[in-house]
């Protein structure tokens, strides 16, 4: 099965309660019910439960001494999360704490999973991309 292309950033609000409106565009492609996690660079992974599940069986089939690490990270911060009726998430407040998240969020979309950031986080970190580098990536995958 072809896994849809998740693409785009998107600004969001988040109110007091931690809920926001997750983007329409990527919940049309990962679903109504996620698993949103500790990310990289201090942002939070957002998956759908099925590409989560890949992920998991993934790190079950390595060894224990290499997987544990992995486990810990990406499975002890998992919540599983489903969008209301308005579209709308509630963030968990250890994730919110994780993330820096405050009022003000942006929604990446990956390729495979969606990325939620802090802007000041996404601006350091996408800030941090220069010609060379993308330059270098692009002629390691022969793109």
């Amino acid at each position: 099965m072809q896994a849809n292309m998740l693409t785009g950033t998107y600004t969001q609000s988040m109110d007091v309660k931690g809920r926001m409106a997750f983007p329409s565009k990527l919940r049309e492609a990962i679903g109504e019910r996620f698993i949103i996690t500790k990310g990289f660079g201090g942002c939070l992974f957002v998956y759908s439960v099925e590409d989560f599940a890949v992920k998991a069986d993934k790190l079950k089939a390595m060894p224990m001494a290499q997987a544990l690490p992995l486990q810990r990270y990406f499975m002890a911060n998992a919540a599983e999360i489903e969008a209301d009726k308005q579209g709308r998430i509630l963030i968990p407040g250890n994730l919110r704490e994780l993330a820096g998240l405050e009022k003000e969020i942006v929604v990446t979309g990956v390729s495979d999973h969606c990325e939620i950031w802090s802007p000041q986080r996404w601006q350091a970190v996408s800030g941090e991309i220069t010609d060379e580098m993308l330059m270098k990536a692009l002629e390691a995958s022969n793109f």
